[in-house]
């Protein structure tokens, strides 16, 4: 693992595609390799260039953070794949949450919404949820509770789906619109490792949702865990879904 990190970023320091004169928007995309995901970082790359030729949109994908130190406002949404929050430096931080209260768009995927506890509250409250523990990876039946939002639209109903579900509480009140919840009954939430615990979170378990932050729009999906996920249609469908609406606010039937 050691000698592939390095190759991994390496080849991900920064990869924009070409302009096209049909770009709809352009998204920031923060990819940092770490411990538990890094493989997934080649892959989502080449899916993402794969949908911005479908939907006509640009990215820069990157796992520098100096991208954040630049200009934000060039980009509809800033999309932090598997990568914290907690990475940026204060004056990064504090450039973030300007591009957000200047009408900025985040999207958090997995990882991404796992930050040490008061750590950087502002971030906590943009993610929605604080993150508990997570049990073994297992497969599970997924709801769809919001299917006039655009995350869902490339999905069933009743989805199976294998992942980490993470648990999460809510320290500081906010407010979110669930688009998926996971189905306790079809996995065990206690299946975990020795000497931690686990309990589940009832009928009421989220794993994607949406809500307004600042001035901005914030879509959450809390799947994504392992590589081959990044090549799954459907997977790619839900993410595409809810990056199209936190980049346009487009797409929700009301």
């Amino acid at each position: 693992m050691n000698r592939i990190l390095p190759a991994l970023a390496a080849a991900a320091v920064l990869a924009t595609p070409a302009a096209r004169a049909d770009s709809q928007y352009k998204l920031l995309v923060l990819a940092i390799p770490n411990k538990y995901h890094y493989e997934y970082i080649p892959v989502a790359r080449d899916s993402l260039e794969r949908l911005a030729k479908l939907h006509a949109f640009e990215f820069t994908y990157t796992n520098k953070l100096d991208a954040f130190d630049g200009d934000l406002k060039q980009y509809a949404a800033v999309v932090f794949l598997n990568t914290p929050g907690e990475e940026l430096n204060p004056a990064q931080r504090a450039h973030f949450e300007a591009y957000m209260r200047t009408g900025g768009n985040a999207v958090v995927v997995h990882r991404a919404a796992i930050t040490p506890p008061n750590g950087w509250v502002w971030y906590e409250k943009l993610v929605g949820r604080s993150f508990k523990i997570h049990p073994f990876l297992q497969t599970a039946a997924v709801d769809v509770v919001d299917p006039g939002f655009p995350a869902t639209f490339g999905i069933p109903p009743r989805w199976i789906w294998s992942d980490e579900w993470y648990e999460t509480t809510n320290p500081y009140g906010v407010a979110i619109h669930p688009v998926l919840n996971v189905d306790e009954s079809s996995y065990d939430p206690t299946r975990i490792w020795p000497g931690q615990h686990a309990t589940g979170m009832g009928k009421d378990h989220p794993v994607a949702w949406y809500h307004n932050y600042e001035k901005g729009r914030v879509f959450v999906t809390l799947l994504g865990h392992d590589v081959e996920m990044y090549r799954d249609p459907q997977y790619l469908a839900h993410l595409m879904g809810g990056i199209w609406w936190a980049a346009t606010g487009k797409g929700q039937r009301r």
